[in-house]
């Protein structure tokens, strides 16, 4: 039987990789630095409904999404200007542009809160579509976790080549300790979500079982997965070219 959150699946889960993706799933519902675990399930449950958005359906199909005027599909938890952050991070993370995430400060969000918002949706995604790879149904959402945001930012945060502001590993002080990964310096990737570092530790714990740890990625000596370390770098090559992802 395979562990929780999946022992009704059929197909054998890695006992690590259903924890992380438990670990993932309490950190959602628990309040963030500047969201409450109500607001971060809604963001969750909006990611999720945002993929039967007929709005960002027709924009999709639009040469610009700007070409495209109209209201979203929405499930009435969020206001309007999460709705399209939410909305546009998981449909067309592709074309988003720095007059769109200027347009989303102007709006009333933080950059803190765009980061944490950020956070909450690359977890859902990475969660559903492994669940969709598999054909079994996406977990459940969380119940909201009590509490209030933290309101922490990182002291050492600037404003630096990135449109939000991020943490160097040289401004990094107790508060954000592991945040980075030992051993190497941390790639854009992990600097991206610093200005929330929650947000960076728990989306690359769910990464190193999902994908490899940050060390073994350049070990090729070894063999961590089923497959190889060629296989892997395939079918990340392949979706990212699926996703216009250009990183």
């Amino acid at each position: 039987m395979n562990p929780a959150p999946y022992e009704p699946v059929s197909r054998p889960i890695r006992d690590d990789l259903a924890a992380a993706h438990r670990r993932a799933w309490v950190h959602i519902a628990r309040p963030g630095a500047w969201w409450d675990g109500r607001r971060r399930v809604a963001l969750a449950a909006e990611t999720r409904n945002a993929v039967a958005c007929g709005l960002c359906r027709r924009r999709q199909q639009a040469l610009s999404p700007a070409a495209v005027a109209g209201e979203h599909d929405t499930l009435g938890d969020l206001p309007d200007n999460l709705v399209e952050i939410v909305h546009r991070l998981r449909t067309d993370p592709a074309r988003l542009t720095r007059g769109w995430y200027e347009g989303v400060l102007r709006s009333g969000v933080t950059p803190e809160q765009y980061v944490e918002t950020v956070g909450v949706v690359a977890h859902v995604v990475a969660l559903d579509t492994f669940a969709q790879a598999l054909g079994i149904a996406p977990l459940p959402l969380p119940p909201p976790a009590a509490g209030a945001p933290s309101g922490q930012r990182p002291p050492g945060a600037r404003q630096g080549p990135a449109w939000v502001p991020w943490v160097e590993p040289e401004a990094l002080t107790e508060t954000e300790a592991g945040m980075y990964p030992r051993g190497r310096p941390p790639a854009n990737i992990h600097r991206a979500m610093s200005l929330v570092p929650s947000e960076v530790r728990s989306f690359f714990d769910l990464c190193e079982h999902q994908y490899l740890p940050a060390l073994g990625m350049r070990d090729f000596d070894r063999e961590f997965r089923a497959i190889t370390h060629a296989q892997i770098e395939l079918l990340a090559a392949r979706v990212s070219a699926l996703n216009r992802c250009f990183y």
